[in-house]
């Protein structure tokens, strides 16, 4: 019988403590970054000598929760991080005369029980759903990113890389995308491939498929990791859905799986579903997550800056609709051999690179489980321009719009109590709170274009 994710846990076996302690000591490890993630998706960490490592990874590290913001209230303050012993890695830039490891850890309460504000808890509940009902939840995300340089006080793209989508390219760019794969691949998430993308100065690492915790794992390292390898070379790599006017944005579209528990197959495919490949299981899976496609966005796409992404004419989704080879479509199922239906798979191509990805993987798994729970029917799919079509063809089609900004997408996460039971109270009133505060401050702004269009005009 499985136990469930909030229940306290033992201590780590001593040989596997013992193993990681001699690790260190074999890689002449100086100090250990204790890492865990806030609500918004922000990597926190706590450093301890290495001397302080054995008693770390037997007993866990007492912090102050309420000292970081969102995160717990005073009353809850006093909780530790317990480490996860398979995340254990060297830090690869750290110099050699002062090592440096990390090791990500869940938070746990003072009863020794995960911590419900803590976004790992909110994706292992998910998880721990899914192998109830029998299933493993695979993702592959692409992470997309730009690699700028300072060019007269402003970040611009290098002058050379004027590449576009799949271009071989040998500037600086190319040399140090392939040193920041090396550097990824030494601490564990490994790389499926790596290319130039669409816009000058864009980039995507494509990661291999892995266990949703392993993947929003993978997700959040690379996102310091890319940044420190940057720095190496004085340039800036940032994960800002929509950094330039006029160009593509970055995205993380998502790949996913079912698997069956019992034998490991994949529970999407059915090889006698010779138009799609898909299984009814997938089918309902797929609806589900149109069904709460709305109520999702907000932790998908969670920057006010996100919604300057999902617009018109960028090949980022704006209407709620799944295909195959339109580009447009909000869920897209990739085409595979039919010999190979083991890769059958479901993208999701609105998330973006700023999200928490424990959060958006928990609630896009339960979505889809909400689908597959309520026999959801999946609406037909849209192969055409999702663009050429009016407002009564695509109600007709009862294809939906996502929201357009962060605000409408706020509201809409009130309002789906799937997602927010996928997230729990505490994660949800905090996220909410932290958002409407950021939503708020920007609706306040005078930006730079209102006063370019208006101000002697009036």
């Amino acid at each position: 019988m499985s136990r469930s994710p909030e229940q306290s846990y033992n201590q780590p076996p001593q040989e596997d403590v013992q193993r990681l302690v001699s690790e260190a000591e074999r890689r002449s490890v100086r100090f250990v970054n204790l890492e865990f993630t806030d609500v918004v998706g922000i990597v926190k960490s706590v450093t301890i000598p290495v001397d302080q490592f054995p008693d770390c990874l037997a007993h866990g590290k007492w912090f102050d929760g309420s000292a970081i913001e969102a995160f717990a209230r005073i009353a809850e303050s006093d909780m530790y991080l317990r480490p996860d012993l398979s995340t254990f890695a060297i830090i690869p830039w750290s110099a050699p005369n002062d090592v440096t490891a990390r090791i990500i850890c869940d938070v746990l309460t003072p009863a020794g029980e995960r911590y419900q504000g803590d976004p790992r808890a909110v994706l292992r509940r998910a998880l721990h759903k899914a192998e109830q009902q029998g299933f493993h939840y695979i993702v592959s995300p692409e992470l997309e990113f730009f690699l700028l340089q300072r060019a007269e006080g402003k970040p611009a793209p290098l002058p050379h890389d004027q590449g576009s989508y799949f271009d071989l390219s040998t500037d600086l760019a190319a040399a140090v995308r392939r040193e920041m794969v090396q550097a990824l691949q030494a601490m564990g998430p490994r790389i499926e491939s790596s290319h130039h993308e669409v816009a000058a100065g864009q980039h995507e690492l494509d990661f291999e498929p892995a266990d949703a915790m392993t993947g929003a794992d993978a997700i959040m390292t690379a996102r310091y990791t890319l940044k420190a390898i940057a720095q190496q070379h004085d340039l800036y790599a940032t994960f800002l859905p929509k950094p330039f006017y006029g160009i593509n944005g970055s995205g993380m579209h998502i790949h996913q799986q079912l698997l069956r528990l019992e034998d490991g197959s994949n529970a999407f495919a059915d090889p006698a579903d010779h138009e799609y490949g898909l299984s009814p299981l997938a089918r309902h899976f797929l609806a589900g997550q149109l069904a709460h496609a709305r109520g999702m966005s907000a932790i998908l796409d969670p920057l006010v800056n996100s919604y300057k992404r999902l617009a018109p004419g960028y090949e980022a989704p704006v209407m709620i609709s799944w295909g195959r080879v339109n580009r447009e479509a909000l869920l897209r199922v990739p085409r595979v051999n039919p010999n190979q239906t083991r890769n059958t798979r479901i993208e999701l191509r609105s998330p973006d690179p700023s999200c928490n990805p424990y959060l958006a993987l928990a609630v896009m798994l339960e979505a889809g489980l909400d689908g597959v729970a309520n026999q959801l029917p999946l609406p037909a799919p849209v192969e055409e321009s999702l663009y050429m079509l009016d407002e009564t063809a695509r109600l007709r089609r009862h294809v939906a719009l996502l929201p357009e900004t962060l605000g409408e997408a706020l509201e809409d996460l009130k309002r789906d109590p799937i997602v927010r039971e996928a997230l729990g109270e505490h994660i949800a009133d905090r996220f909410l709170e932290a958002k409407t505060i950021e939503w708020m401050e920007y609706r306040k702004q005078v930006h730079a274009w209102e006063l370019d269009r208006y101000l002697e005009l009036f």
